[in-house]
């Protein structure tokens, strides 16, 4: 079974849908106890960091994923799920978020510069990911997929170790992180068609 948490800032039915499509079993709750019969969990997100860590933290699931996480329970973020699970956002003047893994989010620099152009913050649309690395969850992708992204704020993990893969718009920004068994996209896998469903089966097949 698939859990995947309602906290109140998922875009919960795309990705349920996906991974019906791909025919496993998956529940929807903001329920601990009913996520902890779940073998992995899927963390989304959209909307902002501080008043998704209060959600988090008004159903207990700040603990239960902390939880999850040390007891070697597959997870995966997507997108501001990606975010939440470093230790604290530029986002509203600061915001202290999960710390499962040793970082910050950044915003994109204001102004966004480049080739004398002035890029649009948020970041959106179909972009490329330079993997670093092989990784069971990456297995089968095309170097030359495209990916969906609608954000205005990025990870850094504090090591290069946790960085899977770099994404350009203006910067180099890391676009997939990993660290035990928890791997995160800032990216939409559930919108990103063909390579996307394919990394949410073989994140759904993944023994980390």
């Amino acid at each position: 079974m698939i859990g995947i948490i309602d906290y109140k800032a998922g875009n919960l039915t795309s990705v349920a849908r996906a991974i019906q499509y791909l025919g496993f079993k998956w529940m929807i709750s903001s329920d601990p106890e009913k996520l902890r019969k779940c073998e992995r969990i899927i963390f989304p997100g959209v909307g902002a960091a501080r008043s998704a860590m209060e959600s988090l933290r008004e159903f207990h699931l700040d603990e239960f994923l902390k939880e999850a996480f040390k007891k070697g329970i597959p997870i995966f973020g997507i997108c501001l799920g990606t975010q939440i699970v470093m230790e604290e956002s530029e986002e509203d003047g600061g915001t202290k978020t999960l710390g499962l893994i040793p970082g910050k989010v950044h915003r994109f620099p204001d102004p966004l510069i480049w080739n004398n152009e002035v890029l649009k913050v948020p970041h959106m649309g179909w972009n490329s990911v330079q993997w670093l690395r092989k990784h069971p969850v990456i297995n089968g992708l095309d170097p030359d997929f495209e990916y969906y992204f609608v954000h205005s704020y990025y990870p850094k993990p504090a090591k290069e170790d946790f960085i899977l893969g770099y994404t350009f718009y203006g910067i180099n920004f890391p676009s997939a992180i990993i660290y035990e068994n928890l791997i995160a996209f800032q990216f939409h896998p559930e919108k990103s068609g063909r390579p996307g469903l394919l990394i949410l089966k073989n994140f759904c097949e993944w023994k980390p």
